[in-house]
């Protein structure tokens, strides 16, 4: 995709990320359930929505990050 470090994924890694398929992706952001946007018919999703999510099925606390500039992922 991109070489640079993004806040935003795309359907193909939020499923890679959740390992579930492309359905079960489409509800969730179609349901609200992963805070989300489209640009024209592309999914445009905040890592920060999917950190929230996964916290919320997991019964932990909401992240919260020190300063705006830091990174939701791990660095590869």
């Amino acid at each position: 995709m991109y070489t640079y470090d993004s806040n935003i994924i795309n359907m193909e890694e939020l499923c890679e990320w959740l390992m579930i398929g492309r359905t079960t992706a489409s509800r969730l952001l179609n349901s609200g359930t992963i805070k989300a946007f489209k640009i024209n018919r592309i999914w445009k999703i905040p890592r920060g929505s999917v950190v929230e999510f996964i916290n919320q099925k997991a019964g932990l606390e909401p992240y919260q990050a020190k300063n705006q500039n830091e990174s939701l992922c791990c660095e590869t």
